[in-house]
């Protein structure tokens, strides 16, 4: 029989608990394109006619592993979100990059 994770969470103790909350907030921050279209809700029919594609082009987009910034950007604001550049450091942590606002023209 199906238990609830409340239950099961109820049992781990302190350290495990803090794990499964690091490693949950880390999946939610890293997410690839077709993951972060499905969570907004959107279908790549929808995103499509958003960017006034076809459904085809959204399938290849999510599949690149390369694609220009200028195409990231649209893709991002067309979900409604802004993209932001970043470098991250060991010694300095994470830095926003800027500069990219021609892209924007």
């Amino acid at each position: 029989m199906a238990r609830k994770f409340r239950e099961l969470e109820e049992k781990m103790s302190p350290e495990a608990r803090a794990w499964v909350d690091r490693r949950a907030k880390k999946i939610l921050r890293e997410m690839p394109l077709e993951e972060l279209r499905a969570a907004r809700q959107l279908t790549q029919q929808q995103l499509a006619k958003l960017l006034k594609k076809d459904q085809s082009a959204i399938s290849k987009l999510e599949r690149r592993t390369d694609m220009y910034l200028s195409t990231l950007r649209e893709f991002v604001k067309a979900m409604g979100g802004d993209l932001e550049i970043r470098a991250v450091f060991p010694d300095t942590g994470s830095i926003v990059i800027t500069g990219f606002s021609e892209l924007e023209r």
